[in-house]
């Protein structure tokens, strides 16, 4: 393998172990304030408590998520200069801003009010702390605006001029609300509300099932299921526009995405396949009729480009195709647990202090903790693979601009990230798993005891 695929992998392996926590965090804040809310809004009455231990625990939930991004995101960084210089050197005028303002905006904010959110409880006004923890929240969700605006940007390139072989900005506002920019901040901020939600019901269902629950674990479980009920069909709508939007302006990855060889009209969508790249067709393919061109362009006779309209300017087909079906894939599924235990807890909706969930259901819903980081993953490599061969979309092509290190330096350092995340990813759900055994807030009688609260076991 030469540099330049290693430094891709390299890239693909720090963004990947980033984006995990990201993609709970920008929406677990947002529990956390509704977990605020509800226990202001109930104060003189036994639900408050419960409140109280739902935000209690997810809270040093939210902090060991934040610390691991903050960790990972300055490695990713480093990477702009050390593996792809020639992507600053030309497009820095653009990129260095928007990094920029998301540090000054919305990191100097998240930092600024996290010391409050998490030591601040008994310290400062119920005011005040719902105050900090509404500011974590909005820099969280800030943090996201500028980091999906530059990527965007790189995806669907606007508001700019090249002098001398190097980008300028003409017209910040073009360059920041790009074409993609609005379709893809609102996809990722329904998966980020995903993959906390199914965080959040599958930590507590294994609670439950353990029988270390208490009160709070009862009250985050319905939140996050009826939140996940909610958000997985408002995502599929998103998803279509999405879509609709990339066919517009990046058709090749479409045509990738669907296994579409050769321009057609009538096109038909491909369930499933195998890509067949050197042959320039999908073997064993399962297909319904005009599908495709229906789905993709709300028309049984549109037209799809297929790749042969981007030789040697479309992206590996194979990954992109795979990637999108697993993104799909975990979506139904989300799609379908979801609604099921909605439908169980209406209808015991009269208790709402217990989980009527199944032993079965409580099993499903643990299974399916991590699954929003399978699609967040899924949806990361269409995105960023489905650039392929470009950095700047149509501008700048990426073996351009990586730096020429000796291959065997460039393993040395992939695997030694590797080990690293590795160990970092293996200790983080340890001690999530013991944050979940432990779940109590501490009393001044037993500061930081398990044995704080009375534990209160579910169905299991």
């Amino acid at each position: 393998m030469d540099a330049l695929l290693l430094s891709r992998i390299q890239f693909a392996a720090n963004i990947s172990f980033h984006i995990l926590f990201p993609s709970i965090n920008i929406a677990l804040c947002w529990f956390l304030v509704y977990f605020r809310l509800r226990n202001r809004a109930a104060q003189g009455t036994p639900q408050a408590q419960a409140w109280e231990e739902a935000y209690y625990l997810w809270t040093k939930i939210f902090a060991l998520s934040f610390a691991l991004g903050i960790v990972t995101g300055v490695t990713m960084s480093f990477q702009f200069g050390t593996n792809w210089p020639g992507y600053m050197e030309k497009a820095g005028n653009i990129a260095g801003p928007l990094l920029g303002y998301e540090v000054l905006t919305a990191f100097f904010l998240e930092a600024s009010f996290l010391g409050i959110m998490l030591y601040g409880r008994d310290r400062v006004s119920d005011r005040v702390h719902m105050a900090a923890t509404l500011a974590v929240a909005i820099g969280t969700t800030l943090s996201a605006f500028w980091i999906l605006s530059l990527n965007s940007w790189m995806q669907t390139p606007a508001g700019y001029t090249i002098i001398d072989g190097k980008f300028h900005a003409a017209n910040w506002f073009d360059i920041v609300f790009n074409p993609s920019f609005p379709y893809r901040l609102v996809h990722k901020l329904l998966a980020s509300t995903l993959t906390a939600a199914f965080l959040i019901a599958g930590l507590s269902a294994w609670q439950l099932l353990r029988r270390s629950a208490n009160a709070g674990t009862h009250r985050a479980l319905r939140t996050a299921v009826i939140a996940a009920a909610i958000a997985i069909p408002l995502q599929i709508v998103a998803g279509d526009f999405h879509g609709l939007n990339t066919l517009q302006h990046q058709p090749a990855k479409i045509a990738a995405i669907e296994g579409i060889w050769h321009t057609e009209k009538g096109a038909p969508l491909t369930l499933f396949g195998w890509p067949n790249e050197k042959e320039g067709r999908t073997d064993y393919a399962v297909q319904v009729p005009k599908l495709a061109s229906l789905v993709l362009a709300h028309d049984w006779d549109a037209e799809l480009k297929g790749l042969n309209e981007f030789p040697n300017a479309h992206p590996p087909v194979a990954p992109v195709f795979w990637s999108f079906r697993v993104m799909v894939g975990m979506g139904m599924l989300m799609l379908a647990l979801s609604w099921w235990s909605v439908w169980t807890l209406w209808r015991h909706r009269r208790d709402a202090a217990q989980t009527p969930l199944s032993p079965w259901q409580l099993r499903l819903l643990a299974a399916m903790t991590f699954s929003g980081w399978v699609a967040t993953l899924a949806g990361w490599c269409v995105t960023e693979i489905g650039r392929q061969p470009f950095l700047v979309y149509g501008l700048l092509r990426t073996a351009d601009l990586v730096a020429d290190h000796p291959p065997q330096m460039v393993l040395g350092t992939l695997i030694a990230y590797l080990v690293v995340y590795a160990f970092l990813l293996a200790a983080y759900i340890l001690v999530l798993m013991y944050m979940a055994q432990h779940p109590a807030m501490p009393t001044p009688e037993t500061p930081l005891s398990p044995k704080a609260a009375t534990p209160i076991g579910g169905p299991a």
